[in-house]
């Protein structure tokens, strides 16, 4: 457990819970590095046998941290070369579930789609912001997003940023369900100790035949994206666009 980080077992399931409430869980250097390091020890522990990965309220993740990647510029992208906490939660070798208990945007999007599959609250909120705030994707959304909830709606969330709520993503397919705020985490770990029933060797082998399938379709799509973003990603006046996207969205936005 770190102080951005919360790590709970509950038999063979750990749920790993991001835990900057206040930041709406924007991914700062503790937490990136926290992320990265709890996601690499969930494939070493083998009485690990599912994940859940949620947010501490109101939100899931908002994402990259705005005032920290302003003020650092490249250096706090640079973290991702050796601490990829976005492109890791995908890489675990075993079922990882998205319990999205709030806003998850732009970054905070990206981490939800390397889950296996999502549960949402009816509190959750889905949008990409990149292009908005002049980063353009590099964890895997043009490749991933399209993959759920076809081309048009990804094209239409990327170039509009417009907000999806918990009931428009369960019928485009961003979602496989949507539940009461309150019992989230307990369906959540429900769905998590059913799969975790399942002996350690014929799921890691499942995981790894859906792993390996979707890396043979989306390797070049995210060797594309990581190009591009690098390319012509602006961080010049990062966190004043962004807040002016907060500011659009705060009719939405809990907390």
């Amino acid at each position: 457990m770190s102080g951005v980080l919360l790590v709970e077992d509950a038999g063979a399931v750990r749920v790993l819970t991001l835990d900057r409430p206040r930041a709406r869980n924007a991914l700062g250097a503790e937490l990136i590095s926290a992320l990265y390091r709890a996601l690499v020890d969930v494939d070493a522990d083998d009485s690990v046998r599912a994940v859940v990965l949620t947010g501490t309220d109101p939100a899931f993740c908002a994402g990259v941290d705005l005032k920290e990647a302003a003020r650092e510029g490249p250096a706090y992208f640079r973290r991702f070369d050796e601490e990829n906490c976005v492109a890791q939660v995908a890489l675990v070798r075993k079922p990882v579930i998205g319990a999205v208990n709030g806003p998850a945007f732009t970054g905070g999007l990206e981490i939800a789609l390397g889950c296996d599959f999502l549960l949402a609250s009816d509190r959750a909120l889905f949008a990409d912001t990149h292009v908005r705030v002049g980063v353009l994707p590099g964890g895997g959304l043009t490749a991933r997003l399209p993959r759920l909830v076809g081309s048009a709606w990804a094209r239409r969330m990327s170039m509009t940023g417009e907000v999806v709520d918990a009931a428009l993503a369960e019928r485009i397919g961003l979602v496989t369900e949507v539940v009461a705020h309150d019992r989230l985490r307990d369906r959540a770990l429900g769905l998590a100790a059913a799969v975790a029933e399942v002996p350690g060797g014929p799921m890691r082998a499942l995981t790894r035949i859906y792993a390996e399938s979707a890396a043979s379709q989306l390797g070049p799509a995210l060797e594309i994206e990581t190009a591009i973003a690098r390319e012509h990603s602006n961080l010049d006046g990062l966190e004043e666009r962004g807040t002016a996207v907060i500011r659009r969205n705060r009719g939405r936005l809990p907390g």
